[in-house]
Parts: C-alpha cells; sequence; structure tokens
C-alpha cells in the first residue's frame, strides 16, 4: 500500500478525499454565476460552486464551497469584511463541502495568526475548514493543524502558488485532508494542480466564458485518464 493511503487509513480519512485518491480525479469548483447557460453548462460538466461573501449568496442547487471574501478584500484595497464572512458561515456553512479560514492574502505568517484566530469559530459551524498557506509559510508552519477536518488552501502570489503546489500536495496527501487550489483558470495550471495531487481547485473563468469550460474540463478528465 502507498505510503500516503496508509496514512489516509492512519488519520482516518474523509470519504471525499479517499474517492479522489482511489479514482485519482480532482473536483472542479467555479465561481457562483447566475447566468443560466453557464450554470447549465456547469453542471453537465458536475463542477461544484464556490460562494464568496461578497455578492449574491446563492448555491443555484449545486455543491458547494464557502470563500472567505480575503481575495475581493485584497484586490479592492478593503479592509476583510467580518460581518459579512460571518453571516455567510452561519447561513452556508454548514452544508458547504469546505469554508476557508479568514487569512492575508500573501501576508505569510500574519495571515496563519488571524486564521488561527477564526479556525475554532469556522468549525464550530463547517464539516471542514483550510487553513490557507500563503507566501512565505512552510510544512512545518501548517502541518501540526491539519487533520480529518482542518485542510490547506494553497493561496499566495501566483508564482509562489506554482513553485510551491507539489509540497503541498504532498503535505495534504500526508497529513490525510483536503488539499486546494485557489485561482486555476487554464488548462496549464489544471494539470499542475494533478501533478501536485491536490483534491480540488477552483476558478472563475467556467463561469464568466462558457465556452472555455470544455478546454478545463478536458484538461481535469484527461489527468483521471492517467
Amino acid at each position: 500500500m502507498p505510503l500516503f493511503i496508509r496514512g489516509l487509513h492512519n488519520h482516518g480519512g474523509i470519504e471525499a478525499l479517499t474517492l479522489f485518491l482511489m479514482k485519482n480525479s480532482m473536483l472542479a469548483y467555479a465561481a457562483r454565476t447566475g447566468t443560466r447557460r453557464n450554470l447549465e453548462a456547469l453542471r453537465l460538466a458536475e463542477w461544484r460552486l464556490i460562494l464568496s461573501p461578497i455578492g449574491v449568496l446563492r448555491t443555484e442547487g449545486f455543491p458547494y464551497a464557502l470563500d472567505n471574501g480575503a481575495w475581493h478584500a485584497y484586490q479592492t484595497g478593503h479592509s476583510f469584511d467580518e460581518h459579512a464572512f460571518t453571516v455567510a458561515l452561519k447561513r452556508f456553512g454548514a452544508d458547504a463541502d469546505w469554508t476557508v479560514i479568514p487569512d492575508i492574502v500573501a501576508g505569510g505568517h500574519a495571515s496563519m495568526e488571524l486564521s488561527l484566530q477564526w479556525m475554532r469559530r469556522v468549525l464550530d459551524v463547517s464539516p471542514h475548514a483550510l487553513l490557507a498557506v500563503q507566501d512565505g509559510l512552510v510544512p512545518d508552519d501548517v502541518w501540526p493543524f491539519l487533520s480529518e477536518r482542518v485542510g490547506i488552501f494553497v493561496g499566495g502570489s501566483t508564482a509562489w502558488k506554482e513553485a510551491t503546489m507539489t509540497q503541498w500536495g504532498v503535505v495534504g496527501r500526508q497529513a490525510g485532508c483536503w488539499t486546494h487550489v485557489g485561482r486555476v483558470n487554464t488548462a496549464r495550471r489544471i494539470r499542475l494542480c494533478g501533478y501536485a495531487g491536490v483534491t480540488s481547485f477552483d476558478g472563475s473563468s467556467a463561469s464568466r466564458y462558457s465556452v472555455t469550460l470544455p478546454m478545463l474540463d478536458h484538461a481535469r478528465r484527461q489527468l483521471a485518464m492517467f
């Protein structure tokens, strides 16, 4: 039995992650959209949605995960909206596949400190909570907190994300936890996620432009064939 599979059994594992490892297939999440054509395409491709506290909070009948809104705050130059996240967590956290614990984009150890302050509150509601790893963090910073219910969200700057993705995939497999990569909008980056052996990824391209979905989903499914 491979080492990382033994690790899953030793840590109890989670049903969705075990299924992923057996099939070698990643789950795909798209940013929530209200466009019917795009939603239907996502549904047929068996993608899931990722909801943001900033914007329309609606699942459209999809399985979903819950983001925390930190990326939107970073992009717009605003502070993290704690109230919006708390409302979203209360309404949607319990049925989410997982929730991203509040973090600071590219914030390194400061981000980790913030996440640890929020971790218990997220776990009190959501079945799985993901710690966002950011520029400057290393596996030893995160390992003590990983468990069946606490996983990894690979965030950070684009260059750092691509350079460290494989190591986070290894850590996630050894810990038997969910490992997710954010901001994946190209077939190339989907392949990187596949080579890293992560559980899932998300992006906004397939939500905004349904024409890109066949290419992106082909890259995801092609990896599963091998």
